[in-house]
């Protein structure tokens, strides 16, 4: 089934602990005072051979129904009682777990996910996965903790909120840096194109570039208005004559009725020009 169906069962039997088949529900509190608990499903993950190389077999554990508000590190203090816990990737919906290229940018790129959501845990040992589906044993984990509080409902928002706020100093620097890096790759770029133009490759070949002894000029204004004016006088000469059928059958007719009468005009012509040759010695 589709982690939202999922979710759905794992929601509809609460109360119970009831969990899909091949799942095992743990029992996790936010809170001493929170009376029921939440259900987190688990199992191990099992792929292809090769299939998902940022997480392996027998050392994975796939995590449904985690919280908005339970992250990774969360997750990482949950689950290293049984065993050390190398990584921990969580995604809005399964199969989107792929390890990705880290974000360097605090501002940038980043996706906010929201709902309930599917996690990989990955271990050292492939003992963890089974030690961490034996936790369903004992009685709901607590997640939050005094050294390690986890914020939920309005304190969750606000600190998201705080934390939203964009600091202009910080913007700035970031922005500087990366334009630092951009004119410094371009540089080296033009350098590499330079030292290489004019040079021919294995089979005898010139790269030609945009840059040469006559490197195009800016357009004036005078220039952009004669280009303007090209084109519109191309535009004008593409327009279609004669739209109407009508207008077609009579443009036809007058030209058969022009090169008739043309014909005719050639034949006095000629005739004319043979009267005119003939020997007359008196």
């Amino acid at each position: 089934a589709p982690p939202r169906a999922e979710n759905m069962a794992a929601a509809t039997g609460r109360a119970a602990g009831a969990a899909p088949a091949g799942y095992t529900a743990l029992a996790v509190k936010f809170a001493q005072r929170q009376r029921s608990p939440h259900f987190l499903l688990v199992k191990e993950h099992q792929v292809r051979e090769g299939a998902d190389t940022g997480h392996p077999p027998r050392r994975t554990l796939f995590v449904l129904n985690v919280p908005p508000y339970c992250g990774p590190d969360s997750l990482s203090r949950l689950f290293s009682r049984c065993g050390h816990v190398q990584s921990v990737d969580i995604c809005d919906k399964r199969g989107s777990g792929e390890k990705k290229d880290k974000l360097t940018s605090k501002f940038f790129d980043h996706k906010t996910l929201k709902g309930f959501r599917a996690a990989y845990v990955v271990f050292r040992k492939p003992t963890a996965v089974q030690a961490a589906k034996a936790l369903s044993q004992e009685g709901p984990l607590l997640i939050s903790t005094e050294s390690h509080p986890v914020k939920t409902g309005i304190s969750k928002w606000i600190a998201s909120y705080e934390a939203s706020i964009v600091d202009p100093k910080e913007l700035k620097a970031e922005v500087d840096a990366y334009m630092q890096d951009y004119d410094k790759k371009m540089a080296e770029e033009e350098a590499k194109a330079a030292k290489e133009e004019g040079v021919p490759d294995e089979e005898g070949w010139v790269k030609v570039t945009r840059k040469g002894r006559k490197p195009g000029l800016p357009r004036t204004e005078a220039a952009n208005l004669r280009v303007l004016e090209k084109e519109k006088q191309k535009r004008a000469r593409k327009e279609l004559l004669n739209f109407y059928a009508w207008q077609h059958r009579e443009a036809k007719r007058e030209h058969i009725a022009q090169l008739r009468k043309k014909f005719e005009e050639d034949k006095q012509r000629i005739a004319l020009m043979r009267a005119q040759r003939k020997f007359r010695p008196y």
